[in-house]
């Protein structure tokens, strides 16, 4: 049970716990067969989290592989909903093209998609990484997590570490970034060159998706409206939001509804938001509404590989004539790695335009008390887990957070 977990973590093993991760950590330059890291060998709640000393370490097997000492991660609702086994039969298959209609053939998992770490070994084919380079990365979901002592990437998927962030700073971007310039650039159309005074709406805002296109959209010149609690408005105008819509206090629909009309949405919420954001969009201008909630691997889950994916298509091809015929194109974003994409990003981090959003840092210890804070929502910003022994820390609460994120 959780409690069970909790007190298993707070009591007397928790200190031989650090004492072991420390032990291990420090010795990670040396390349081993098994390594410290957290997984899990079946789906479920929290409880199927599992601390272990041997699960499989990692190795450069090809030209362009990129090994990574791990210096901290962040946890993301992904997370929670892998732990549960959303997409599994989909990311099953492209973890092992050959298991298709086998069960737990994935196992063990190692969770978490965001990365900040040093470079320990290459390939022989990487021109753009050496060892001792200090990275960050997202993690394809089909792979190995960063909740572990190493990660192993390719070349594509890496990014030199903004020089301005520390690890702990650093790990707390990738997902949200990747994610982020998917939705905005791949689906919605937009790039540095064409946002500047764009009308963008981003629905739930306060997030580490929405934080961090505030802050991309404001440095690409945008007009950026979020939506999002009360309590949070203080932190998302702080990032730059011009105008800001508390979905806590009334009709939001029809507060927006008086505004001048919008470019791009961005929609964090799902939900019945499609019914009417939709209508919020200019007609016959090229505006596009990209939702990040889509049906798709929850489709393939319930249906199967086939069917889920056909179904999946007609509902979308469905909805994108429907708003076509209306004057404006809906769009499905996804979270796609790509390592030369974050190098734009590391650019606007050390330029000072983008800020790291921390809410909350744990201890590699702790990574069952990180999931728990995520899995109840309601995110300002990102929660971050500290791996290796330098990086570790006592925390850092929302009001220190937001301090620190205004500088």
């Amino acid at each position: 049970s959780i409690s069970l977990v909790q007190w298993w973590l707070e009591g007397d093993i928790s200190g031989n716990i650090i004492c072991s991760l420390r032990r291990n950590l420090s010795s990670s330059s040396r390349l081993r067969s098994s390594m410290p890291a957290w997984v899990i060998d079946e789906y479920g709640n929290n409880g199927v989290l599992r601390f272990t000393e041997d699960a499989t370490a990692p190795s450069v097997n090809s030209a362009s592989e990129v090994l990574i000492q791990v210096h901290a991660a962040s946890l993301n609702p992904l997370d929670i909903s892998m732990r549960r086994g959303y997409g599994s039969n989909l990311l099953k298959l492209r973890r092992d093209p050959v298991s298709l209609g086998q069960n737990g053939g994935e196992f063990p998992i190692i969770l978490g998609r965001d990365v900040s770490g040093v470079v320990l070994d290459c390939g022989s084919g990487v021109t753009h990484f050496k060892p001792g380079d200090e990275v960050w990365a997202a993690i394809p979901p089909w792979k190995q997590g960063s909740l572990a002592e190493m990660v192993n990437l390719t070349e594509y998927e890496v990014s030199h570490k903004p020089r301005s962030l520390s690890h702990r700073e650093a790990a707390s971007i990738p997902y949200v970034a990747a994610t982020a310039l998917s939705a905005l650039v791949n689906a919605g159309g937009l790039c540095r060159d064409n946002c500047t005074n764009k009308r963008v709406l981003i629905t739930g805002a306060s997030g580490g998706v929405g934080t961090f296109s505030i802050q991309l959209l404001k440095a690409w010149g945008a007009h950026v409206t979020v939506t999002c609690s009360h309590n949070a408005e203080g932190l998302v105008r702080g990032l730059g939001a011009d105008e800001v819509v508390d979905y806590t206090a009334g009709d939001v629909a029809t507060e927006l509804g008086l505004m001048e009309k919008f470019d791009v949405i961005l929609d964090n919420v799902g939900g019945d938001s499609e019914q009417w954001a939709l209508g919020l969009l200019k007609s016959w201008s090229g505006a596009k509404y990209v939702t990040l909630v889509t049906p798709f691997l929850l489709n393939i889950d319930s249906m199967g590989l086939l069917e889920g994916a056909v179904h999946s298509g007609l509902n979308l091809h469905q909805k994108a004539i429907t708003n076509m015929c209306n004057g404006v194109f809906y769009r499905w974003g996804f979270y796609a790695p790509d390592g030369p994409a974050l190098d734009e990003v590391s650019q606007l981090v050390d330029a000072g335009k983008i800020l790291p959003v921390v809410e909350d840092t744990f201890l590699f210890s702790q990574v069952p008390l990180a999931f728990q804070k995520v899995e109840r929502g309601h995110a300002r910003g990102k929660t971050v887990v500290t791996v290796a022994q330098e990086e570790e820390g006592t925390g850092v609460t929302e009001e220190e957070g937001e301090t620190n994120n205004k500088r």
